[in-house]
């Protein structure tokens, strides 16, 4: 039966597919800042991240067992800082559904899970980046109620 869970050792041929789509990505938007036809973690790193509970990392299974989607997160807090509250956050690193099957739904699945999963650790907000440039993501999280909060911005020399 179709699902999320947290990702296991057992998903990371999977999620490697899927996190060169990603690069992909924005190798397209950005070529001058990501290289091509690599990924972002290693197995190793995969394997250690899935095991680590401040940086969950959940999988949208479907009914045949394939992973088609995941969303890597990330708890943080600042506890003592001189400026930032004392508010615990979950950081969306990487959200991606494989592109043969997007548009059913499997992004917003994966998103709800992320949220309720916030709320059930006491998190204040949810975060995540998006490159200038990816215009349907952008489109993507806008629909789920995000908002800009804060700009990144460049200039090239």
């Amino acid at each position: 039966m179709a699902g999320i869970r947290r990702a296991e050792e057992k998903d990371i041929p999977r999620v490697m597919d899927l996190l060169l789509q990603v690069l992909t990505i924005h190798h397209n938007i950005r070529p001058d800042l990501f290289k091509a036809d690599c990924r972002k973690y290693n197995e190793r790193e995969l394997n250690a991240l899935f095991g680590n509970p401040l940086r969950p990392v959940f999988v949208y299974e479907d009914d045949g067992g394939t992973v088609q989607g995941y969303a890597f997160c990330v708890l943080e807090q600042h506890p003592g800082n001189n400026i930032l509250t004392d508010i615990k956050t979950l950081y969306i690193d990487d959200l991606c559904v494989d592109e043969k099957v997007r548009g059913r739904g499997i992004g917003k699945q994966l998103f709800e899970f992320v949220k309720a999963y916030a709320r059930e650790n006491g998190c204040h907000n949810l975060t995540l980046n998006v490159w200038e440039g990816n215009d349907s993501s952008i489109r993507f999280y806008e629909s789920l109620g995000f908002k800009p909060y804060k700009y990144g911005m460049e200039t090239l020399l």
